[in-house]
């Protein structure tokens, strides 16, 4: 996306919000992804020898210093609650982690989505599930959350349910790609069938852990894209090219043209 790739914009929130150990959850044939985060030092070379100063620190920041990304395996397409389960052999039951779906894109100026979430887990001690209000007609699309807020403000969810149709969803509260998990929802992962779409539900395994461990809806400050879409991904590419200065100007009168032509 503009000049990177999209999975990279990920990395570089997570480590803002103090990640230091990345696994990427792909399909077999797909595990060329980490070969991009990796250091090629011919590269760094050639590019030290040639004052390339400014480039050679682009390249060095791809994966920060003192990050690790590692690969798991999803052998078969079994919906998100078994990609986040096929990570279990790199988290262990006594602490939390943090789910990114690189497609959900969120823009701003403040701490990243992630340190939004890892902020409000630091206050309540329980898990963080990210959180936008959406149109009531698209609840089929996303799983639901229904809050109560407790004595200290923050918004405790009561219940989740996963694509509801607007009938019977209990909110317009969408849940969108940034969780903060508990270790132990693994055995639980491992335990749920097939729920929506006969796929097994990351929403259903979280309903059925927080029945004895609470979990936190956070509203995310900030532009949210779904870059899963072509027109997610377009307006994605347009908003966070005029962010930068060098592509602005030209940009804008592109746009402008475009709007005289087809308007």
């Amino acid at each position: 996306m503009v000049d990177r790739p999209l999975i990279q914009y990920a990395v570089e929130e997570a480590f803002a919000a103090g990640v230091k150990r990345l696994v990427f959850v792909v399909s077999p044939g797909k595990e060329s992804i980490l070969q991009h985060f990796e250091p090629d030092l011919n590269l760094e070379e050639t590019l030290e020898a040639g004052g390339k100063e400014r480039l050679l620190t682009r390249l060095r920041a791809i994966l920060p210093a003192g990050t690790q990304a590692q690969i798991a395996l999803q052998e078969e397409p079994l919906g998100l609650g078994h990609a986040v389960w096929c990570a279990r052999d790199f988290i262990s039951a006594d602490e939390y982690f943090a789910v990114i779906l690189p497609d959900d894109m969120v823009r701003n100026d403040g701490p990243g989505a992630l340190a939004q979430l890892v902020a409000t887990h630091q206050e309540t001690g329980g898990g963080v599930i990210g959180v936008e209000e959406i149109d009531p007609a698209l609840t089929g699309s996303y799983g639901i959350a229904e809050v109560e807020r407790d004595a200290t403000g923050h918004q405790r969810i009561s219940s989740l349910v996963e694509k509801p149709s607007p009938e019977e969803a209990p909110s317009n509260l969408g849940v969108v790609g940034r969780y903060v998990l508990d270790g132990r929802l693994l055995d639980t992962l491992a335990r749920i069938g097939a729920g929506a779409g006969g796929e097994i539900q990351l929403t259903d395994g979280i309903a059925q852990f927080m029945q004895q461990h609470p979990d936190y809806a956070q509203p995310l400050a900030g532009q949210r894209y779904d870059c899963g879409s072509r027109l997610g991904m377009l307006k994605a590419n347009v908003d966070y090219a005029l962010t930068k200065e060098s592509l602005r100007a030209e940009l804008l009168e592109h746009l402008a043209q475009a709007l005289r032509q087809f308007g």
